[in-house]
């Protein structure tokens, strides 16, 4: 018993206040530690600011789709204004935005747009990505279908979201691209490509569009470049299938042609032919709207470039994917007088892909400049080199 009463004699003499006191301070801190790992940055928007560039036509794609974070956002944007580019090109999906019919969500999209504008960019924004509703459902069909499947009874529905779209962002996002790469199998939801389906949606889309935005422009196209041929699963060549657009009454359903135009091994002054893959492969479509009488459309093409991964067989080397881009936005500037904007593919990554795509990008996925975005920065800008 002696030592309990000599630790309770001793307790009577403790100041127990300090004690106290920092009992709960250190409960206090305990329990915010969660809550302050986890808070966001904070983040301002700011005043907009003006893109100086000596090279207007720059813009790039970036990838912001998935880019939780809003400091990420930010920053995407903010490197794509110091490279000296005007444009970005941004993909909004309708999956995400309308995930229940007729309830949207625009968290993201008006964070992403707000940043571009402050950050002074014209905004192409791809439309695309049918949600569940709108799509065949599996415990009756007994089959899944993809994210890209949308069968005709779902154009208005389509077209509902494109107007939505086009109203809320009128006089800040007034570019939309309806679909992407359409001469694809993967792209059209594995069913066979059609071009008059994609006419008969451009038609519905463009239209919803001007009735949410008077002003609104409209791309479309977004071709593929592949050889194809007609009647391959996989998809269909793009000069054949931009013939087949045109004869199923393509002209005067849209303002703007947009293109993919990929070097992949070859420079940019390398000669167009219809059996070759190449950067100047625009052209060759260029030839097709003028035989159409579609030569006052400018085109603007929404994804190009060249990439450098040391094994992937349609790769160059870092110095010449340098070189042949800079060649390609000279030789764009000094011989395509209809093209608008050439827009690089791509800005950035949210995650690497752990393959060829990654060797796309201008900057890692910690955002630290490749070599090609300072080269690219330097001319853009009009700084010296080095």
């Amino acid at each position: 018993m002696q030592p309990i009463i000599s630790i309770i004699a001793r307790a009577k003499h403790v100041q127990w206040r300090p004690v106290l006191t920092w009992a709960v301070r250190a409960i206090i801190v305990i329990t915010a530690l969660p809550w302050m790992s986890h808070r966001p940055a904070y983040v301002v928007i700011g005043k907009p600011v003006e893109v100086e560039t000596n090279h207007a036509i720059t813009c790039v794609h970036t990838r912001l789709t998935d880019e939780v974070e809003e400091w990420k956002i930010q920053r995407s944007l903010q490197m794509v204004h110091d490279l000296g580019a005007t444009a970005v090109v941004e993909f909004f999906p309708w999956a995400y935005m309308e995930p229940v019919e007729g309830e949207y969500w625009w968290g993201h999209a008006d964070m992403v747009v707000d940043h571009a504008l402050a950050q002074g960019l014209i905004v192409y924004a791809r439309m695309g990505t049918v949600p569940g509703w709108a799509r065949p459902d599996p415990d009756e069909t007994g089959q899944e279908t993809s994210l890209n499947y949308l069968d005709d009874d779902h154009f208005d529905d389509f077209g509902r979201f494109v107007e939505q779209f086009a109203a809320r962002y009128r006089g800040r996002v007034d570019h939309l691209i309806i679909w992407n790469e359409p001469n694809l199998a993967f792209e059209w939801g594995y069913q066979p490509v059609d071009p008059e389906r994609y006419v008969r949606m451009v038609q519905i889309a463009g239209e919803a569009a001007r009735r949410g935005n008077p002003d609104v422009v409209i791309l479309a196209g977004a071709l593929a470049p592949t050889l194809e041929p007609v009647g391959s699963p996989f998809g269909m060549n793009d000069l054949d299938y931009l013939a087949m657009l045109y004869k199923a009454g393509f002209a005067g359903t849209y303002d703007v042609l947009a293109v993919h135009s990929y070097g992949f091994k070859f420079p940019p002054e390398d000669p167009p032919a219809p059996d070759v893959l190449n950067f100047r492969r625009v052209e060759l479509l260029r030839s097709i709207m003028e035989e159409y009488g579609d030569a006052d459309r400018p085109i603007v093409i929404t994804e190009t470039g060249w990439n450098d991964h040391p094994r992937w067989t349609k790769a160059v080397r870092p110095g010449q994917r340098i070189a042949y881009t800079l060649d390609a936005y000279q030789y764009a500037e000094t011989n395509w007088p209809w093209l608008e904007h050439l827009c690089l593919w791509a800005l950035r990554y949210p995650t690497p892909v752990h393959s060829y795509p990654d060797y796309f990008t201008l900057l890692s996925v910690d955002f630290s400049p490749k070599p090609i975005y300072e080269e690219l920065q330097n001319w853009a800008r009009g700084w010296p080199n080095g």
